[in-house]
This record gives C-alpha cells, structure tokens and sequence, in this order.
C-alpha cells in the first residue's frame, strides 16, 4: 500500500485499526439483542464457568469490523475473494452451532470446506519452511500440509475459547505482534493491512467480552479468528513477514499446546478427542485459586512474553529470541508437569 513511514501513512495505519475497532464497538450491542430474539445462547452446565445464559454471536461483530476495514482498506485479490468466502462459511457454521450446537462432525465439515476454498480457489499454500537451519519443500504434499494448518489454526482458537476475553485476548496479542513486525520492516502488503484490521475488530469485541463479559464470540467468532490467524500466518511466508515458522507458532504456544494435551490428555483417558473436558491450561490455573480474570490476565501475560521474544527474534537477534524462547518454554513445561494438563496427579 505504501513504502515508507510519514505522518499521512501512520494515520492510515492506525485508522486500519481504529475504524473496525469503533464499528464492532458500537455493534455489539446490537448482535446482543439479535442473539437473544434467536435463542442463539450459551445455557451454563457442569462443564461451564459462567452462571447465566450468554449471547454468543460475538464471531459475527468481529467479522463486520473485518469486512467494513477491508472494504476501506483493503484489496481486491483471487485470495481475499477466498478468504471472504471461506470466511462466511465458517460464519454460517458457527453461528447455526451457536443457534443450536452440532456435533464435531459437521463443524469439520464447515471447516474443511472453509480451508479447502482458501487452498484450492486462494492458491494459498505452505510450500517450503526454513527452520532450524533446515529447508523442507513440501511438493504436492503442501495442499494437505496447508489444510491441516488451517485446520489446526482454527481448532486451537476455538478450543481455547473458555473464560471471558480469553480467546479473544490471545488473538489480539498475535494480530499486535504481528503488525508491529511488520510495519517495522516495511512490509506494508496485504498481510499487514489484515493483521492492523483484526486487531481493531477482535479489541473493539474485547471492550464487550472482557470479564465480566456481555456476550460471547461463540464457534463462529472462535473458528473465524483461527482463520484469519491462519491465513495472516501464511501470507507472511508468500512476503518476507516472518522470516519463519517460529514466530506464530511461539505468539501462539498456550492454544496449541493446549489443544496438543487436551488430544494426549483424552487419548490416554481412551475417549474421544472432542469429548469436553475441564483440565484445559485455564481450567488449572481457576483450580489454584485464581479469578476468572486473573486466570486471563495471566495467560495474556504468557502471551505478551512469547510474543516480546518473536519481537526480538525477528527485528533484533535471533540467537537472543531462540534464547528467550527456550527459558519461556521450560517454565511453562514445568507449569503443566505439576497440573492435571495431561494427566491426573495422586491427590494426597
């Protein structure tokens, strides 16, 4: 969109954000009202941590902010066609589960058709990774490598959307970091354009959804995040964004990690790995004590420093970055072994 930074191309770049931010902001109260004339509730159970039926069509005010900011902003491309389908796909899933849930099956389905849009029809793909000083090129395999990806991206942002602003939060803290690298760099393509748009759409849903919230995303916000997260991360990998698969995959190590012992957890329980559990990393952390909002306020923390060491791996030393990220990753390993994370400790 443009090539260096002055005063007029900062306003644009914080406009990106502010506009969708102040549009969702101002729309949500609106969806609230929608979600209770339709039913489209969160009933509480044994399961859940709320106490009272919430609204849950939150994903659809993050997609209007989405979809106002890329009209502004954005530009008309094969893949932004794709994404916008694959999008609405994933929207009319989440918002019937929402409506009255569906079983696991049917949600993939949504989902697959949703990734297969974006590989197939977007061309977008996972071709090669660098990593580690290795050089991996996928082939033909790269179309399965993709979807699963996208599918992963997807699973994770929903599986981790249990407290208020939680979900939410974590994909603020990617889209931020995300932006700031890019803008730094000077990459100013369509993948900073998305990224500065998410972010003001998925905070303008946070100023309604932080504890204690007044509606909730639901499957269509959760699975729409996963998407954008998705598609934002592989874009970088078409530019010179992110100069490797570290950098999204450590912004976002409490979902997939999450999600990664959540299928362990359920494997060696022998159930299902969409069989509903409360031993997710959060569900932990309310064990010990903490509030609703602490819990929250300590997973973004966690976030925000994985997040500062992808900062400082890509603009100021990747051995430094490597570094911060090793200590990170032993404290919070060390965290899980002593929970219930992936299995029940003898109680004393």
């Amino acid at each position: 969109m443009f090539t260096n930074l002055d005063e007029t191309n900062i306003y644009v770049i914080l406009m990106m954000a502010f506009i969708p931010m102040l549009f969702v902001g101002i729309i949500i109260p609106v969806i609230k009202k929608i979600a209770f004339h339709i039913n489209a509730l969160d009933i509480p159970n044994e399961r859940k941590v709320h106490k009272k039926p919430m609204p849950r069509l939150g994903g659809l005010g993050i997609f209007s902010g989405f979809l106002l900011g890329y009209m502004l902003f954005g530009n008309h491309t094969y893949l932004m066609n794709s994404v916008l389908i694959a999008s609405f796909v994933l929207l009319v899933t989440g918002m019937i589960d929402d409506i009255k849930p569906l079983r696991p099956r049917y949600k993939l389905i949504g989902q697959f058709i949703a990734s297969l849009i974006v590989v197939v029809y977007g061309g977008l793909l996972l071709q090669d990774v660098s990593f580690f000083g290795l050089y991996i090129n996928f082939g033909w395999f790269s179309y399965i490598v993709t979807i699963f990806f996208i599918l992963g991206c997807i699973n994770c942002m929903n599986l981790i959307d249990g407290l208020d602003g939680l979900a939410g939060g974590i994909a603020a803290i990617f889209f931020l970091t995300i932006s700031i690298i890019g803008v730094v760099n000077g990459e100013f393509a369509l993948a900073t354009t998305l990224t500065l748009i998410m972010f003001g759409s998925t905070v303008g849903f946070l100023f309604h959804n932080f504890n204690p919230a007044k509606i909730f995303m639901g499957d269509s916000g959760s699975m729409f995040l996963g998407l954008m997260i998705a598609v934002i991360t592989l874009m970088g990998f078409k530019s010179t964004m992110m100069s490797a698969i570290v950098i999204p995959l450590f912004i976002l190590v409490v979902p997939i990690l999450d999600t990664t012992f959540a299928i362990i957890r359920r494997k060696l329980k022998g159930e299902s790995v969409d069989t509903p559990d409360k031993s997710h990393i959060h569900h932990q952390l309310l064990r010990r004590n903490f509030s609703q909002k602490t819990t929250v306020l300590v997973i973004y923390l966690i976030t925000a420093l994985f997040s500062a060491a992808s900062i400082i791996y890509a603009l100021v030393d990747k051995i430094v970055g490597y570094t911060i990220y090793g200590c990170l990753m032993i404290i919070f390993i060390i965290f899980v072994m002593k929970t219930d994370v992936l299995f029940e400790h003898k109680k004393k």
